[in-house]
């Protein structure tokens, strides 16, 4: 078959199956033109998840008459500042959106500059469908509709309405994150979904993600080598089944990047359980030379030009502020349930007045007013036949300063009960001594080398070429955390010992681990997750045990070694290590307030 060019139509639908995946595509497109114009104000309509309609209306700049039909030819752009393509600051600059948005759809532009008249012009599936005046406010108003009706080969790929919605919902969140200070309004079949006054970064965030984030969210501040990241994560123990809330940006681009992702999830490494998700908004700032936006056509990804220096501060900054919040825990504040009262029921005074009133051991009898409702004064005195199974220290010096309080007794020999100056802590001993181990162990590794098992016969591991060049990169790296190796031809890498902690370990998946690790990341997470994860265990099974008794001074050197421990809010496997029951929340359980 000859070589033979291909006709403008087929060009744009071949390019519209680059650019418009799904309604989401398209809609992501026109709120960014609409941004790029200088949009204080967005209007988003949607129908039947974006399949049946999407109509996107903005107070730009707008355009005559001229602009609108050059904006409707392939590669026609005003973003583009000459032709320094890597220096682009606004959202899109290919110029291909609107030309293959309406190549498969049936596309309405209006648009009125300030102080003249406004133009509209329709296509319709890429043939003119006429053009003339429009009313409209200044900006631009954008409509599409029957996306993919006239290709029925990729609308049969397309999902549900539902799906196709909830994808379109997450593109006007990351766009309205991205642009704090621009309003948003988003209505889905006739239902207002979003009404998004300009505010500041962090009011923005915690109105589209959770109001919760006020309490159970740490801010994010920090910089390095010209690059800035700011943002706001959530606490460990305040986290999803999904990582459906985490939110990325890089210089105020919405991106879905696996070296950032990976960065965040190398930063919650040990403090959350691993098919938990933290909730996330990171904005990331990096000089316009040291990032390419232009690697994908819908310009979700970027490329940096020194990856390390990225990830190093973004995992450097999370941990930093990770372990200055690593006493606190989403589940330390806990409310009280409404007093459930008994209708009906007979109120004695004598009941207010406690038995060890009157100097007195306590006896029976002077419970009889609470139990009226027992046949008789016998069976009340079996409730009390046998000693409760729970321990308790009179609390009868006033309580110390600590953030913690001081123990007061154990409850089912699992949970430690401490009186603070602000209300009660409940710790679950078992957990919090398990995440003290780890630190423990975590700290002694790190002041010195690792210990290692040299292997009596070195293992001969066969990898790729480029894995074995990036083992070999990496060796002293690797050495440092205890996995000794060395080149042994083109295609073999020897393995002359390993951390003792992994003694016995297949050397041969091990290095395939971390050299998968190193062609993603760049450097060897699994095998500090794999340190981390015996580290974890050996804390685990050499904590203090559910069910094992402690004496007070016992239970209040564990609460004053938490205090001073990082990571101390949650255990090993991300779960809350203490609870806090405030005193204004004691009082509704007992109806004083």
């Amino acid at each position: 078959m000859s070589i033979r060019r291909l006709p403008s139509e087929l060009i744009n639908r071949i390019a519209a199956g680059e650019v418009v995946e799904r309604p989401a595509s398209a809609l992501k497109e026109l709120i960014e033109n609409g941004l790029d114009a200088g949009a204080r104000q967005l209007s988003i309509r949607l129908a039947a998840g974006g399949l049946e309609l999407i109509e996107v209306a903005d107070d730009g700049s707008g355009m005559g008459p001229d602009d609108v039909r050059l904006a409707l030819e392939r590669h026609a752009t005003s973003k583009l500042p000459g032709d320094v393509i890597d220096r682009v600051v606004s959202f899109g600059f290919r110029g291909e959106a609107l030309p293959s948005i309406a190549s498969v759809s049936r596309l309405t532009i209006e648009s009125r500059p300030a102080g003249a008249d406004g133009w509209r012009i329709a296509i319709d599936h890429g043939a003119e469908a006429g053009e003339g005046p429009a009313a409209l406010p200044p900006g631009t108003r954008v409509r599409v509709e029957g996306l993919f009706d006239k290709v029925p080969a990729r609308r049969k790929f397309l999902r549900s309405p539902r799906a196709e919605y909830a994808a379109c919902l997450d593109v006007v969140k990351r766009l309205a994150m991205a642009r704090a200070d621009v309003a948003f309004t988003l209505d889905h079949d006739g239902r207002r979904i979003l009404s998004l006054q300009p505010s500041d970064p962090p009011a923005r965030v915690a109105a589209l993600l959770s109001h919760e984030l006020d309490r159970h969210g740490i801010g994010i501040d920090a910089a390095r080598d010209g690059l800035g990241l700011t943002g706001v994560i959530s606490l460990p123990t305040f986290n999803r089944g999904l990582a459906d809330q985490q939110y990325l940006f890089v210089n105020a681009r919405p991106v879905k990047d696996r070296l950032l992702v990976g960065a965040l999830r190398a930063a919650y490494r040990d403090l959350i359980a691993r098919d938990r998700h933290p909730i996330a908004a990171l904005f990331l700032s990096v000089p316009l030379e040291d990032v390419d936006i232009n690697v994908h056509p819908a310009k979700t990804e970027v490329r940096f030009r020194d990856p390390a220096a990225v990830r190093g501060l973004i995992v450097g900054g999370l941990r930093r502020a990770l372990d200055e919040a690593g006493q606190r825990s989403a589940a330390r504040e806990q409310a009280a349930a409404p007093v459930m009262w008994t209708s009906g029921a007979t109120y004695d005074a004598t009941f207010d007045r406690h038995p060890l009133e009157g100097g007195g051991p306590a006896k029976p009898e002077d419970w009889v007013p609470a139990f009226a409702g027992m046949t008789n004064l016998a069976e009340a005195t079996r409730l009390f036949a046998s000693a409760p199974a729970a321990r308790a220290e009179a609390a009868t010096a006033p309580v110390p300063s600590f953030p913690l309080g001081v123990a007061r007794g154990q409850v089912a020999a699992t949970y430690i009960v401490a009186e603070a100056e602000d209300g009660l802590v409940i710790v679950d001993q078992h957990a919090a001594h398990e995440r003290l181990v780890l630190e423990r162990m975590r700290a002694a590794r790190e002041g010195g080398a690792v210990a290692r098992q040299a292997l009596l016969i070195p293992d001969v591991v066969e990898l790729d070429e480029p894995d074995c060049d990036r083992i070999e990169a990496a060796a002293d790296d690797l050495g440092a955390l205890g996995l000794e190796v060395e080149r042994f031809g083109p295609t073999a890498v020897l393995v002359r010992a390993v951390p003792a902690a992994l003694g016995g370990t297949d050397a041969s998946r091990l290095l395939a681990d971390v050299a998968a690790e190193l062609a993603e990341l760049g450097e060897a997470l699994s095998l500090r997750d794999k340190l981390d994860l015996v580290a974890a265990t050996i804390a685990c099974h050499g904590s203090v045990r559910a069910g094992r008794i402690l004496s007070v001074a016992e239970m209040n050197a564990l609460l004053r070694e938490m205090e001073v421990t990082p990571r101390s809010g949650q255990c090993n496997h991300g779960r809350p290590t203490w609870v806090k029951l405030g005193s204004g929340e004691i009082e509704k359980l007992f109806g004083r307030k």
